[in-house]
């Protein structure tokens, strides 16, 4: 294992939950450090979905990669500003399944 672990910053869409768990499960077993959205669920003001959206691109900033979770090639909105977001800090992305 190196020095320091590579940091990884899943994104996705809160709809493949289950999907971004797995990433992180084998993500974390093949020593990375893994930073990923809240789990917030429904019960949250726009006030706090707000600052949960900014605190996740503060998570892409402390990331040496992105890792965008998108079963069937689905990238919404918000996952879509996240991408842009890693980009224009530099931060390389891959994909779970074909953009």
């Amino acid at each position: 294992m190196p020095d320091r672990p590579e940091i990884v910053c899943i994104c996705g869409s809160t709809r493949f939950v289950d999907e971004m768990r797995a990433a992180n499960r084998e993500l974390t077993l093949a020593g990375a450090i893994v930073v990923a959205p809240t789990e917030a669920g429904e019960l949250i003001t726009n006030e706090q979905r707000t600052a949960l959206n900014a605190l996740h691109l503060r998570k892409i900033d402390l990331a040496d990669r992105v890792l965008v979770v998108n079963p069937g090639g689905y990238i919404g909105e918000a996952t879509s500003g996240e991408s842009a977001h890693a980009r224009a800090t530099g931060k390389p992305i891959s994909f779970t399944d074909p953009v």
